[in-house]
């Protein structure tokens, strides 16, 4: 019994030593950054080729090195021990690479593939409010430089969090004020954003005042518009009765200066008029004179005594 289960044993392991070893990883990297893919594989290697979505990049093979790429457009490297550098990688670089690495003999000794992403940095997101009837709405955004770009954003107020996959933008409600901090983020970059922002619920009366104050304002400049043309009429008035009352003086002084008698150029010496005898009176009859009355006696005044001096 023990005999056949050491043989099963032996048989199995000889199994496994046979089938390859495939193994995947998932790799992200920013732009302009640089990147490593080593080999996992135990053991020396001899002979290794990098493939890229099917196809050959390069391949070591007795200690050197063989492009089947153009190295400048490639811009990579392959070392002795079959690692893999890529250099100022873009997103172009971006796919599904593989590395086969062969026995002395050419059988296959291992097989491993890696997801390799490229994405840009995120940018640094932008926080923006609205507050209406007492609610607030903080909205978190990120402008994406291409469509396909996508990020995490996580929108934190006080214990409230919310959090959101492939998405440019999260917005959130509450009703009270105080500091949100939005965080926006994918596979190789972080940005953080920080800022305290207040409700008072007084907007609708704010909106309220504004319009309120534009009717008065605008009620205003009417009656004043009003009072300004009757104004200007009434002026408009006074000067038309101040010229007729001008035309009718002149008028007046013009008829006055016509009708007065010019005096002659040589004037005659009046002649004196001749002595009229008087037209005689009519007799009228008259009664007898009275004699005349005796005057009464006038008071004897008292002679004034000079005065002496002192």
């Amino acid at each position: 019994m023990n005999l056949r289960r050491i043989f099963l044993v032996k048989c199995l392991l000889l199994l496994f030593s046979c089938v390859k070893c495939s193994v995947t990883n998932q790799v992200y990297r920013a732009v302009n950054e640089s990147v490593l893919f080593s080999i996992s594989a135990a053991g020396s290697v001899d002979d290794a080729a990098w493939w890229r979505d099917g196809q050959k990049l390069l391949q070591i093979k007795d200690k050197k090195v063989k492009y089947y790429v153009n190295k400048s457009q490639c811009r990579c490297k392959l070392f002795l021990n079959g690692t893999l550098q890529i250099e100022r990688v873009v997103k172009e670089d971006s796919g599904n690479y593989m590395v086969t690495v062969y026995h002395q003999d050419g059988t296959l000794k291992a097989e491993e593939g890696t997801t390799f992403t490229v994405q840009e940095p995120v940018p640094q997101p932008i926080l923006s409010s609205k507050c209406m009837n007492k609610t607030l709405s903080v909205k978190c955004e990120v402008k994406q430089k291409t469509k396909d770009e996508t990020f995490t954003i996580e929108l934190t107020h006080n214990k409230t969090k919310k959090i959101q996959k492939n998405v440019t933008s999260l917005e959130l409600h509450t009703q009270y004020s105080g500091m949100f901090r939005c965080i926006v983020k994918n596979e190789v970059s972080k940005k953080t954003s920080e800022k305290i922002i207040k409700c008072s619920g007084q907007l609708d009366l704010y909106l309220i005042l504004t319009i309120a104050g534009g009717a008065v304002f605008f009620v205003i400049f009417v009656i004043f518009l009003i009072y300004c043309i009757r104004k200007k009429k009434a002026d408009r008035l006074e000067d038309d009765d101040e010229e007729q009352t001008m035309q009718a003086r002149q008028l007046t002084s013009e008829m006055l200066v016509r009708e007065l008698p010019q005096p002659p150029c040589n004037p005659t010496l009046k002649q004196p008029h001749a002595h009229q005898r008087p037209l005689p009176r009519p007799r009228v009859h008259q009664e007898p004179a009275l004699p005349p009355r005796p005057r009464p006696r006038m008071q004897q005044r008292t002679p004034n005594h000079p005065r002496e001096r002192p």
